[in-house]
This record gives C-alpha cells, sequence and structure tokens, in this order.
C-alpha cells in the first residue's frame, strides 16, 4: 500500500527525492555500497561491449511502438473511408467490431456534463478500463495517442535546436496538470459541456486524421511549436488530463516496468530520453530502496529506457511471469 501511495502521490505531481537511510533495503544498501568497486572493474569492459550490442540494435521498442500506434490509427481511417465498419468513430468514442470502447477521461466528461450514464458509454468504459488496467501506467499515451507521436517528433527537432543552443528546455510544476484535471471536471458538471473535449489535441487529430482537417488543428500546431521552441514534451508532461486518468488505472496493473539496481551503472542515459524522467529516481546512484523498483503509475511503458539501457537493468514484467 505505501509503495502505491508513493506512486500515485508523484502521478499527482509530487517530486521524488532521496530516500531516508532507514527507508533503503539491507539488500539495496550492500548494491550501493558495491558500486563504486562495480563500475570500476567491470564499467570499460562489460558496459562497452552491451552498448555496441545496444547501438546494433537501437530504438527495438520505439519501432514496435510507433508501428502499433500508426495502425491502431489508421484502423479509423480506413474503416472510416472504405465503410467496412472494422473500427467506427474516432479515438474518444468508437465501436470495434461491434464492441463499445470510450476513452475513460471523455467518458468521464460526458457522464459529468449529462449527469447520468448511458449504458453504452457504460459498456465502452468498461470494456477499455480492462484493456489500459491489464497494460498499466500510461500505456494509452505512447502507444495510441496520434499527438504523443507528433509531439515526439517534436522533440527530436527541439533536441537538435538544443544541441546547438537554439533553444532552452524550460519545466513547469507537474501539480499543474491535476489542476488542469479538476478544473476541467468542475467545468464540465457546471456547464454542461465537455469543454476540454474541444481543446484536446487527442481527439482533435483523431478526428482530423478520420474525417479531415478542421481549424483546431492550428491550436495543435500552436502546441508543437511551444515544444519545440520553449517547452519539450510540455503538453504530455505538464497539462493533458487524459494521461493522469489513465496513470489511475493503471496504478495496479500487474504489468510493470522493473528497474533492477544491482544491474544498474546508474549513468543516466535512460533518463535523458524518458518523457516522465522523475518515474527513474531510483536509477540515480543512492537513491533504490529496493534492488527491484516498479517505476510507478506515470510511467508511459513507451521502452525507451530499455532500448539506450547497456546492463539490462529495466524490464518489462508480467505478475506471476517474470520479465518479457
Amino acid at each position: 500500500m505505501k509503495k502505491l501511495v508513493e506512486s500515485l502521490s508523484v502521478l499527482f505531481g509530487k517530486t521524488p527525492g532521496r530516500p531516508a537511510p532507514e527507508e533503503i533495503s539491507k539488500k539495496a544498501q550492500t548494491v550501493h555500497a558495491g558500486m563504486a568497486e562495480k563500475m570500476t572493474r567491470e564499467l570499460h569492459l562489460h558496459v562497452a561491449a552491451e552498448r555496441a550490442k545496444k547501438a546494433a540494435a537501437a530504438n527495438v521498442w520505439r519501432r514496435r511502438r510507433w508501428a502499433v500506434l500508426i495502425v491502431v490509427n489508421l484502423l479509423f481511417v480506413v474503416s472510416y473511408k472504405f465503410d467496412i465498419q472494422l473500427m467506427e468513430g474516432a479515438l474518444t468514442g468508437s465501436r470495434f467490431v461491434g464492441f463499445h470502447m470510450a476513452d475513460l477521461n471523455a467518458a468521464l466528461q460526458v457522464m459529468l456534463a449529462y449527469k447520468q450514464v448511458l449504458i453504452n458509454l457504460l459498456i465502452g468504459i468498461v470494456t477499455i478500463f480492462l484493456v489500459w488496467w491489464l497494460l498499466g501506467g500510461r500505456t494509452f499515451c505512447s502507444w495510441v495517442c496520434p499527438y504523443h507521436l507528433l509531439s515526439e517528433w517534436a522533440e527530436i527537432l527541439h533536441l537538435k535546436l538544443a544541441k546547438k543552443k537554439l533553444v532552452k528546455d524550460n519545466s513547469f510544476d507537474r501539480r499543474g496538470r491535476t489542476l488542469l484535471w479538476i478544473t476541467f471536471a468542475v467545468l464540465a458538471f457546471a456547464t454542461g459541456y465537455t469543454i476540454f473535449e474541444t481543446i484536446s489535441p487527442t481527439g482533435i487529430i483523431s478526428r482530423a486524421l478520420i474525417y479531415g482537417p478542421g481549424v483546431a488543428l492550428v491550436w495543435v500546431l500552436g502546441l508543437l511549436l511551444f515544444e519545440v521552441l520553449y517547452s519539450r514534451r510540455a503538453w504530455c508532461r505538464y497539462a493533458c488530463p487524459i494521461g493522469l486518468t489513465y496513470g489511475l488505472v493503471g496504478s495496479l496493473s500487474p504489468m510493470k516496468v522493473v528497474h533492477d539496481a544491482s544491474k544498474c551503472f546508474n549513468d543516466g542515459a535512460c533518463r535523458q530520453v524518458c518523457m516522465v524522467p522523475h518515474v527513474l529516481n531510483s536509477t540515480i546512484k543512492g537513491r533504490a530502496k529496493t534492488v527491484k523498483t516498479d517505476l510507478g503509475a506515470d510511467c508511459t511503458r513507451c521502452g525507451a529506457c530499455m532500448d539506450v539501457c547497456p546492463t539490462d537493468a529495466l524490464n518489462f514484467k508480467f505478475k506471476g511471469m517474470g520479465k518479457l
């Protein structure tokens, strides 16, 4: 329970810090104490060899993730264009071969706005809830959301500009996302309108892909430009209520991303590529409370950390099955 509370507090915006000595298990203390010796003895040989292997198969998880994300969104487009009724609707609400599916955040907005629960909406919620509970964390964000993909491409451009010192990454308080989640929920209840859905880049892009572009894409382009020039991945990191909703759903999932401190050299490569680097607090030297640490509810399960880790210290694990 303590670990769950800590995971949710980070999801809601708390910044993880250095644990007190009494919070670190004896096994983890042993790992930390022997790290300097291990680094000296093995770093140049073992890590160099592993890095060479990783370089040969770079971005394995990213390629898988991009493929799944593109295919899922193309299913909507193809179904609409050819009227084959395979995936009807858009990401906010759809039917897959007859099964109703509803984005959980959009469904919450609708129920608050209309102050009633429709049976088809309830069926759609249950279906999607089970899927994202099973996969855990914010899997929806990195494996399905079309804005996430565009933002990832914008991030690549941002990093190139930052390398040339043309832009700087500015951060915001992550608790702002929780405040926005509450604000949009209250507005939906008070006004009877799903206000967030009118500005949600996820819904805007999904509908634009299926039914054609509209003026709302100007807002999306503005967000992407802001991320390129001012704050890397700003919408997903600091503002989007959808990520918070799915993080809550996935907080008790049997699917985890686990960090093994006994294999970690604390080189920081994982934190450099992570969209939510605060979930990798245990990879900082001396911060792991236990030898094996679940990255928590705010992890997007994107696999970027695994793509760059030279020692296989980060892996997907399904409860009862071990490493995937």
